[in-house]
Parts: structure tokens; C-alpha cells; sequence
């Protein structure tokens, strides 16, 4: 009889963070554990009874050392690893204070739209990348 075994899944809050300069700030993933050195846009799982804004703030708090404003939802992503499944609510936001640190990670960055593809993300993060390519939020953020 075969075991069926099931894969954690994790429901996450993503910040796609913007400054004044119209960068996205992005960061490397601790050289440890799955997805090691891999860039990433900053989050977290989400905590038992907080809206998903919520995490995303408390997150990038934590994380980062700077306080943001959460924005509109840019996409939700449901993707499957051999090991985790993920969903990512991913919304745009808005730097507003403080100097981002690397707290928990080992390098941030600000970077442009069109340098995202310099970057290696997991596999579930390209979605956030054509998302933002498409969206009309960054369509304003060039005028």
C-alpha cells in the first residue's frame, strides 16, 4: 500500500517594493537551506489571524529594518516545488523609512524593472516578473 505524501503548503505575503527612484528593492536568499542564493522579492508566511497586508508589513519590518506602505495586489501565484507548494499574494508597495538592511538575508539590492532578468529567482517568482512587465501600475510609475 503506498503512502501518500503530502507537501507543505505555505501561503505567503510578497512585497514588490518601489522607491522614489522607480527600483525594486530585491534580496539574495541565505546561502542555506532550499533556494539558497537565489534572489527573491521580500515576505513571509503569513501569521494566524493577520490580513495578508499585515504580514507583508510585520515582514518587512523584521526582515528588512524599513516600514512600508502596502499597496494594490499586483497577482496571486500557486506554485508547486518537489518539496513545498506556495501560494504568493503579491502587492505592490512603497518604501517610506529607514535604510533597508540584509536582517535576514544575505544582500538586498534596488534594482530596475529591466534588470529583474539579471537576477536568478525560483521558479515561482518568474510569474511576479511578467506580471510587473505587463502591469499599468509600473506604466505610471514611468511618467
Amino acid at each position: 500500500m503506498n503512502e501518500i505524501s503530502v507537501i507543505p503548503h505555505k501561503i505567503i505575503g510578497v512585497a514588490v517594493i518601489w522607491n522614489e527612484a522607480k527600483q525594486i528593492l530585491i534580496d539574495r536568499r541565505l546561502p542555506k537551506g532550499t533556494m539558497a542564493n537565489l534572489w527573491e522579492f521580500p515576505g513571509g508566511k503569513i501569521e494566524s489571524g493577520e490580513t495578508i497586508e499585515e504580514c507583508i508589513e510585520r515582514e518587512i519590518l523584521e526582515e528588512l529594518g524599513i516600514k512600508i506602505e502596502v499597496g494594490e495586489h499586483l497577482i496571486t501565484v500557486d506554485h508547486t516545488y518537489t518539496h513545498l507548494r506556495v501560494t504568493l499574494t503579491v502587492h505592490h508597495c512603497r518604501h517610506l523609512v529607514g535604510i533597508p538592511q540584509a536582517i535576514e538575508c544575505a544582500e538586498i539590492r534596488w534594482v530596475s524593472l529591466n534588470e529583474l532578468d539579471d537576477f536568478t529567482f525560483p521558479e515561482a517568482n518568474m510569474e511576479i516578473i511578467a506580471a510587473l512587465k505587463k502591469d499599468e501600475y509600473f506604466d505610471g510609475m514611468n511618467d
